[in-house]
C-alpha cells in the first residue's frame, strides 16, 4: 500500500469517527461534543503530544479548546497556529464541516511528530464555531485569540482549515464565479482567504501552494467583515490584529449539503482531500522553517 493510499485511509477513518460514530456535536448534542474532544485529545496523546485544554463556561456548560505544539528551536516566540473547529451545525453530522478539517489537522500532527522547526508550530482544535456562538464572545476561537493577545503572544500566522473536502470537475459547480472572473467555474480548487492585514501571509501561502502542491489554488483578499469571509475561526484572529488565512473548499458556494443532515462521509472527495493535505504539509513546514518574516 502506497503512502498516499495510507494517508487517504487515515483521513477516511477520522472523518468516519467524527461524522458517523460520534455524529452531531454541539451545544444541543453536548455529550457528543465532549466525546469528540476526547477523541481529538487521545489522538494527539497517542502520537506523542501533550495536550492543554482551555476550559471556559458558556450557556451554563463547560467547553474546551484543545492545544498542543512543537516548540520552535531558535525562534520559539514566533508562533504558527494551525486550527480547525470540531463542533457541527445543529442536526448535521459534519463530515465536511468540519470533520474534513479536523482530519487534516490531525494527519498533519501525525506527519510532523518528531520533527523540529525554527518557529513554534501549534495545533488548536476549537469548540463553538457554529451557531449560536458564531462571531460571539463565547465562540471558541474568540476566547482563544483574546487570550493570545492578552498574553502578548507573537502569532506570525494563523491557518484556519474550514470545510476542505468537497470538489467537483463539473463546469458551473462553483457558485459566484462571475463567469470565471472571480473564481474558477469548476469547484476543483482550494481557496485561500485573507484580509488586507494578512496580505503578505496570503501571498506567501499562495506562492508556496503553487510551488509545492498539484491542486489548483485561488487566493482572495476580502474585507474583515465580508459575508462568508468572516464565518470561521480565522476571523477571531483578524479581530485581534493577527495575520490569518482561511483554507477552504468555499463551503456553501460549492456543496449543497452544507449545514444539513446530508453532510455525511460519502460526500467527501478523499483523493483530492489527500492532495490538499499533501500541499498543506509542504506549505506549513516551509512557513515554520523560514528565516524571513511572515504575516
Amino acid at each position: 500500500m502506497t503512502a498516499e493510499i495510507q494517508r487517504t485511509q487515515r483521513l477516511r477513518e477520522i472523518i468516519k469517527e467524527l461524522a458517523t460514530d460520534i455524529g452531531e456535536r454541539n451545544l444541543y448534542q453536548y455529550h457528543n461534543l465532549k466525546v469528540a474532544a476526547s477523541f481529538i485529545e487521545s489522538f494527539f496523546q497517542t502520537h506523542g503530544y501533550t495536550v492543554s485544554r482551555q476550559v471556559y463556561e458558556a450557556k451554563n456548560k463547560e467547553f474546551s479548546n484543545l492545544e498542543t505544539q512543537i516548540v520552535g528551536t531558535d525562534r520559539p516566540h514566533e508562533i504558527i497556529i494551525l486550527g480547525a473547529h470540531y463542533d457541527t451545525h445543529r442536526r448535521s453530522p459534519g463530515a465536511n464541516d468540519n470533520g474534513s478539517a479536523i482530519a487534516a489537522m490531525l494527519e498533519l500532527a501525525r506527519a510532523y511528530r518528531g520533527k523540529t522547526f525554527s518557529r513554534t508550530l501549534r495545533f488548536v482544535a476549537f469548540t463553538n464555531e457554529e451557531s449560536p456562538f458564531t462571531r460571539k464572545s463565547d465562540m471558541g476561537s474568540r476566547v482563544y485569540a483574546r487570550q493570545c493577545r492578552e498574553q502578548n503572544e507573537k502569532i506570525v500566522a494563523m491557518i484556519c482549515l474550514e470545510t476542505i473536502g468537497f470538489y467537483s470537475e463539473r463546469k458551473g459547480s462553483q457558485r459566484l464565479s462571475l463567469m470565471g472572473m472571480m473564481l474558477p467555474r469548476r469547484g476543483n480548487f482550494i481557496a485561500l482567504v485573507g484580509n488586507r492585514s494578512s496580505r503578505k501571509l496570503l501571498s506567501d501561502m499562495d506562492n508556496l501552494f503553487h510551488d509545492h502542491s498539484n491542486i489548483p489554488c485561488k487566493a482572495l483578499t476580502l474585507p474583515t467583515n465580508f459575508p462568508g469571509a468572516w464565518s470561521s475561526d480565522h476571523w477571531s484572529f483578524w479581530k485581534e490584529g493577527y495575520p490569518a488565512i482561511m483554507v477552504t473548499d468555499t463551503a456553501p458556494l460549492r456543496y449543497r449539503q452544507y449545514h444539513t443532515p446530508e453532510d455525511t462521509p460519502e460526500i467527501i472527495n478523499y483523493e483530492v482531500l489527500t492532495k490538499v493535505v499533501d500541499g498543506l504539509e509542504q506549505v506549513i513546514e516551509r512557513l515554520a522553517m523560514r528565516k524571513h518574516n511572515v504575516g
